[in-house]
């Protein structure tokens, strides 16, 4: 029996949803070679009854102290950090101050935030990331927040910590927040982010669901487990529509306990996931119908996950990402390849189905300007296609 990884509950009954042929890993992309031995795994997602999170009963992936990005360095993604550092620091005057970013990839974040008149290091596990980040000039040391007595670089303690989408990836969340509570000075501040439950709830996204993200938090139960190790939260929001983003403030650790949170419904997300699979199916046999061709674009675990599980594996072309690390290499379990925008131009398509939520609109713009008008565009909306 598996305990919850937030408050260490047991994680009793079978659970609220199973999944069967679900990608494995939504970056450990294989080549050529290891998508011989690639196939999908079963998921099953729990609640835990006393604070509850909801969460995988899985072991995490190998790489989940590593932070690879592939949105970090898109348009949108690049506003939206500039508009919440420039909020933080005018809103609490932290001019100045010592930032340090917990996972900070190769520094696509503390780039923008070096704008800032602030002092910004950054901790990263991965070790040919962080060279990468110092190859930009960038402040950034090779750590993890192994326990909670772990000190995370040499220019402690910090005014202020960054995670962004960092939380979910984590088996022990709570030992991780009690390292940065550490690193912290007295009354320290934080922007957290993590993946949306709302947002995956309101729109049955059960494309969102992948191993990698072992646990799925809202608001409140992001609040519990940040109460129980030392955070106050002083705002929140709901940003690029599936993120929820808190600043929060470091207080004395006390004994409390969690606040009740109702039991999620996810009745409608099965009925949500054949609606899907059914829309998809149409859709290529009426593009098959008309000798028409289809790709996906957007390498990212929602587009994993949709090939994966429709015939998508079967009836697309390719799948498009930009991200340079995962061209060349296939999806895992649809096996489909991944190449660069311009392979377009080797091996045209009518149409293009975008899976990448929060940047629609930045790529429907790419397609249009870069392939011509003919090309068909349409996106997954919750729980079905909209034609651009």
């Amino acid at each position: 029996m598996k305990n919850c990884i937030a408050c260490g509950e047991k994680l009793e009954g079978k659970g609220l949803l199973s999944f069967d042929g679900m990608p494995a890993s939504s970056q450990n992309i294989p080549d050529a070679e290891e998508v011989k031995e690639d196939h999908g795994v079963s998921l099953n997602l729990h609640q835990c009854k006393n604070c509850g999170l909801v969460q995988f009963d899985c072991e995490p992936v190998d790489y989940y102290r590593d932070v690879i990005r592939s949105g970090g360095f898109t348009t949108t993604m690049v506003e939206l950090r500039r508009r919440q550092f420039d909020h933080l620091i005018r809103t609490y005057d932290l001019e100045c101050r010592k930032f340090i970013e917990v996972g900070c990839g190769q520094g696509e974040f503390l780039g923008v935030l070096a704008e800032f008149p602030v002092q910004a290091y950054g901790v990263e596990h991965r070790e040919d990331l962080v060279g990468l980040a110092r190859k930009k000039g960038l402040d950034v040391v090779r750590g993890f927040t192994e326990d909670p007595d772990t000190v995370l670089g040499e220019n402690g303690p910090y005014d202020v910590f960054l995670s962004f989408n960092f939380l979910e990836h984590q088996p022990e969340p709570g030992v991780m927040l009690d390292c940065i509570w550490n690193n912290l000075t007295e009354d320290g501040l934080g922007l957290v982010t993590v993946p949306s439950l709302e947002y995956i709830l309101q729109y049955d996204g059960y494309y969102e669901l992948i191993r990698d993200h072992i646990a799925y938090y809202s608001f409140e139960t992001l609040g519990n487990l940040l109460t129980l190790h030392g955070f106050e939260v002083l705002e929140e929001e709901m940003v690029n529509r599936d993120t929820c983003a808190v600043i929060v403030r470091k207080v004395q650790r006390e004994e409390k306990k969690v606040r009740p949170v109702e039991q999620v419904d996810v009745s409608t997300m099965e009925a949500s996931y054949g609606m899907i699979r059914d829309e998809i199916l149409k859709l290529s046999d009426t593009l098959q119908r008309e000798g028409k061709t289809l790709a996906v674009w957007g390498a990212s675990h929602q587009g994993f996950t949709l090939a994966a599980t429709t015939c998508l594996k079967e009836t697309a072309k390719y799948i498009i990402d930009s991200a340079p690390f995962k061209q060349g290499r296939f999806a895992p379990t649809s096996h489909l390849p991944i190449v660069a925008p311009d392979y377009f131009h080797t091996e045209p398509v009518d149409a293009i189905l975008i899976v990448a939520p929060g940047y629609t609109k930045e790529i429907s713009d790419s397609i249009r300007s870069n392939f011509g008008e003919n090309v068909s565009i349409m996106t997954l909306r919750s729980d079905h296609l909209e034609t651009l």
